[in-house]
């Protein structure tokens, strides 16, 4: 899958990589596992669900997967990266391509909902993608070749009032996985982040928010940011054309003036009267 001439990666497909892909129980996690399997990787599924995983682990098998591997982990525990390194070891597995893809979105006005759900957006969206990137990140850096993709979001580019500490985690994983491609490049690396729009998966489950009806299906998402990858950019807009727009208007208009325009229209959605529909704990929402 991936030749290391000159200390430089050329990717050529995913056939024979392992791939290492967190929120893999569903949305666009279950998808890239899905599409890499397709494509003839290997495959190690982690999530908190250990009863999703297998169903999942067990469909890829019937379809002809190469191996598929399921770690059920805690990814809110900032100690789960060091376990989930240490599980790999035991099994004897090296990870090629790390998917940082699980995350977490909180909504409505952050002072009147429960702080836990900002908190488990930053331990998910920030913490466990900065453990496992340290953790495998450096492995692959030592054997000069390999491959890490951030799942940031079109969010990322914008305050978002009413989303709050979800937008500003995912602003992190831009700044952050920007700067790493800088301190990896030369060294067989390569780092992508990619930045989808609405996509039809769970985000709001347990609230009374309501997902974009313009929403396109995971499975697309999957598709276009391991193709994004394979052509070798460093940026990855796998959702509707418009979704790039997200990144350049800001750069355009005051700060001010586009959170006034991202609040009204997360107004016009509902989001700044949001309850929650069940109880539930900030691990229920679990964006993919």
């Amino acid at each position: 899958m991936t030749l290391a001439l000159g200390g430089i990666m050329r990717r050529l497909d995913y056939a024979g990589a392992t791939a290492l892909i967190t929120g893999a129980s569903k949305g666009i996690g279950e998808e890239l596992a899905r599409a890499l399997a397709a494509r003839g990787a290997r495959l190690v599924l982690v999530a908190r669900s250990a009863t999703r995983l297998d169903e999942v682990a067990e469909q890829l098998r019937a379809r002809g997967a190469d191996r598929v591997d399921v770690i059920a982990a805690d990814l809110f525990n900032r100690e789960t990266a060091r376990s989930v390194t240490e599980e790999l070891d035991a099994r004897g597995l090296t990870v090629d391509i790390l998917f940082n893809n699980a995350g977490l979105g909180a909504v409505g006005p952050f002072l009147d909902r429960p702080l836990a759900h900002d908190l488990g957006s930053v331990d998910l969206n920030i913490t466990a993608i900065l453990g496992l990137t340290h953790e495998l990140g450096g492995r692959m850096k030592q054997r000069g070749a390999g491959g890490i993709i951030n799942v940031a979001s079109a969010a990322a580019f914008q305050p978002m009032p009413y989303q709050a500490s979800y937008g500003a985690s995912k602003a992190y994983v831009l700044s952050f996985t920007e700067a790493l491609a800088e301190e990896l490049r030369g060294s067989g690396v390569r780092v992508m982040v990619a930045h989808p729009g609405p996509v039809k998966t769970g985000f709001f489950d347990s609230t009374t928010a309501r997902i974009d009806p313009r929403a396109v299906s995971p499975a697309q998402i999957a598709t276009r940011i391991l193709d994004d990858f394979v052509r070798g950019r460093s940026t990855s807009f796998p959702g509707r054309f418009s979704d790039r727009a997200t990144a350049l208007v800001p750069r355009l208009l005051p700060r001010a003036v586009i959170a006034r325009v991202v609040g009204n229209l997360n107004r016009k959605n509902g989001y700044d009267h949001v309850e929650d529909v069940t109880p539930s704990s900030p691990t229920h929402r679990v964006q993919r």
